[in-house]
């Protein structure tokens, strides 16, 4: 019983820090699939009112833990405050974007000193650069003063630049709120559209807005469209998609012409096309869905741009006139060396982007010459690189983004007729960085079947050979992680911790046979590749067994749970962050929003019995056995939609259970927030620093003995 509040204050006395982890109750339940009897003695932790939480044993449950994690962190406050000093002060936090044209106006994002959230700002093209014609068009700070959580969805400014469309989420549950705002009046329009999760199109003149509703099992299977002034009773369904796995988007043509509406799933996708101005009229539809084919499509007058995958996995580029569009004719052929991304259409050049080995390629090309490729060169091996904000349709300059694990994010403009990039912006480090001091490599380690598996690798120049290490990995959905500059990680770097990323099976980081090959049948490829790269590391040197911390979160949680199970003893520290470990539980449960979408990444074991084995062969939670895991730090959102709260709720209850020896266990749920975590960009960082703050616990580091560099 809870002890009662004060008579006299009114206030509530402070509880007694507990003195040991919370164990959740055990309750039968058991689930059969294929004959097969599976004892699950925590699915009580579901509410069966979800995605409403309120019972008041599971909410006072999911508290205890908190509290366990509050009780266990405190004596390193210190060292969470410290990092967080460090990480705060690695931010520029009076900071602007650099101007970008679009129509008659000029837009940027600014933060002000200490604000959490950006404010939205526009100017007339050609006015003063004084301050006295700029415009505030959104201001994220008061939008959401006095939430706990705030997020901007979707955000859309109309072709005659008047009206503004954005959405929001304001608990996590990435159910967005969309509105509209009068930017010559500053006036909110009456039209209010609740349960989005969409972009947000204009079409029609401006006089109407494309968008899709999530439905009840958090599907966008739908787009709407909405005429401004009409009650939302109104809006008109513009497509339907009735294959539960399948998700909607839309969007523009880059000549912004065409609205075109898109439906799929991790592996097979259809396209349709409305013209913009009277998106009423009978769609054209590109090409019929077929298991297997992906692809995208743009439009330049009257012919169609096609990226796909039906030739080659790797994806081709082709062309059809629309009067014919499934006539599909190869512009650019897809290779075994080159993985086509994706491209971009302008009025006067056309772009493509790819990987090559791994690392990022961007393709200036003629319309009329084929022949005629221009590729932009960066400065060093190893890199992340792509086209930023270039929202017109004719342009002379590209906005291009660049960094790499030891470069500031860089913003260019890439002079398309000079074959010149300009420096615009450099990310400022106000406490100092010198990226003289520290050191890059792109390595490939030697998988147990024979594959090589890229890693890439940042350390100080100074650092200590063999010294900790820390390992990070995704490894699904066709993913790739790049290698990018991160400040929060110089936290760890500049106390004698290399930084490696694994690019291992599952991602597409190699082109997309290399995710293929780390998902359905091939899945556990991605938790070997990740155990051999640690070794291989091992191996080289650059650490020792029991040095490693390692992070993931989401499918990347899934990847933690599986490595801590298979090879425990090599990890000093694991954090997994909203992990996805109850994997066949809920690809079992169709009823749950992203289940049936996954089949094509997972396997569907409702009806697939080598799949349902499969993933029990797997799932973290379902293999935890009796043996001693590293330390464990894991966090979840009681409003998340990806990864519901009692996945990890239930691993940690069952790891409590079973695991023989006496590391941490510590489990965070964020009670007023979802898949992301705390929304603020200060906020954020609170948790990376108490993250940092545990491996450092965890690894025998004082705070005297980490002072950074």
């Amino acid at each position: 019983m809870l002890p009662m509040a004060n008579s006299t204050t009114g206030t509530e006395p402070t509880r007694p820090e507990p003195i040991h982890p919370p164990l959740a109750a055990k309750k039968n339940f058991v689930m059969t699939h294929h004959g097969i009897a599976i004892d699950d003695p925590y699915a009580w932790l579901r509410d069966p009112g979800y995605p409403e939480v309120s019972s008041e044993t599971i909410l006072a449950h999911l508290e205890e833990e908190n509290r366990w994690f509050e009780t266990r962190m405190k004596p390193q406050g210190g060292m969470v405050k410290k990092l967080f000093a460090e990480m705060r002060g690695r931010i520029k936090e009076a900071d602007r974007s650099v101007p970008q044209k679009d129509g008659d106006y000029l837009y940027w994002v600014e933060y002000e000193e200490g604000a959490e959230y950006k404010k939205w700002w526009r100017r007339p093209v050609g006015a003063a650069e004084d301050g006295s014609a700029d415009q505030l068009i959104l201001d994220e700070v008061a939008l959401a003063e006095g939430k706990d959580y705030f997020r901007l969805g979707a955000f859309s400014i109309s072709s005659n630049g008047r009206l503004l469309a954005y959405a929001v989420d304001d608990n996590g549950s990435e159910r967005f709120t969309a509105r509209i705002k009068d930017l010559y009046t500053g006036a909110m329009l009456g039209d209010e559209i609740p349960g989005t999760l969409s972009s947000l199109i204009w079409v029609g003149g401006d006089k109407g807005l494309v968008y899709s509703l999530a439905n009840e099992q958090w599907r966008t299977d739908n787009a709407r469209l909405h005429w401004l002034g009409d009650a939302i009773e109104k809006d008109i369904e513009l497509y339907h998609e009735d294959d539960e796995g399948f998700r909607v988007s839309s969007a523009l043509s880059a000549n912004e012409e065409w609205l075109i509406i898109g439906t799929g799933d991790h592996e097979t996708s259809e396209i349709r096309l409305l013209p913009a101005a009277d998106p009423l009229v009978e769609p054209i539809l590109v090409r019929a869905r077929e298991v297997g084919v992906e692809y995208d499509v743009d439009l330049r007058d009257d012919t169609l741009f096609i990226h796909a995958n039906d030739r080659h996995e790797n994806f081709r580029l082709a062309t059809a006139p629309l009067t014919r569009p499934g006539e599909w004719t190869t512009l650019i052929e897809g290779s075994d060396e080159f993985y086509l991304t994706g491209f971009e259409l302008f009025k006067r050049f056309y772009v493509t982007e790819g990987r090559l080995n791994g690392l990022d390629t961007i393709q200036i090309r003629s319309y009329d010459d084929a022949a005629q490729v221009e590729e932009v060169a960066f400065p060093e091996e190893s890199y992340s690189a792509g086209l930023a904000d270039n929202p017109e349709w004719d342009m002379e300059k590209l906005r291009l983004s660049y960094e790499s694990m030891v470069s500031p994010a860089t913003t260019y403009d890439y002079h398309v007729a000079e074959k010149r990039l300009e420096v615009l912006k450099v990310q400022e480090i106000p406490s100092g960085y010198d990226r003289d001091l520290y050191v890059t490599e792109r390595l490939d380690i030697e998988a147990r079947d024979g594959t090589k598996v890229p890693v890439s690798l940042m350390y100080r120049k100074d650092r200590a050979q063999g010294g900790p290490l820390h390992l990070y990995g995704y490894g699904a959905y066709g993913l790739a992680i790049p290698p990018g500059f991160s400040t929060t990680r110089l936290s760890l770097v500049d106390r004698g911790f290399a930084y490696a990323i694994a690019h291992i099976r599952g991602g597409d980081d190699l082109g997309r046979a290399w995710y293929k090959a780390g998902k359905l049948e091939s899945r556990t490829n991605a938790f070997t590749d990740f155990v051999d790269v640690a070794k291989g590391l091992i191996a080289r040197g650059d650490t020792k067994k029991g040095r490693i911390s390692i992070s993931g979160g989401s499918a990347g949680g899934e990847l933690m749970g599986a490595v801590i199970n298979s090879d425990p003893d090599l990890f000093g520290a694991c954090v997994a962050h909203v992990p996805f470990v109850d994997v066949l539980a809920t690809m079992l449960d169709a009823s749950l929003p992203l289940t049936p979408g996954e089949w094509p990444e997972w396997g569907n074991p409702i009806e697939d019995r080598e799949a349902f084995e499969l993933i029990r062969s797997y799932s973290p939670y379902d293999n935890v056995r009796a043996q001693a895991y590293p330390p464990l730090l894991v966090t979840a959102g009681l409003n998340d939609p990806r990864v519901t709260y009692w996945e990890p709720a239930k691993w940690a209850a069952k790891l409590r259970e079973l695991k023989t020896d006496d590391n941490e266990l510590l489990l965070k749920t964020n009670m007023g927030a979802g898949h992301g975590g705390k929304s603020g960009r200060f906020q954020s960082l609170e948790e990376m620093a108490e993250e940092f703050a545990f491996i450092l616990w965890q690894f025998g580091l004082s705070e005297e003995e980490t002072a950074a560099a």
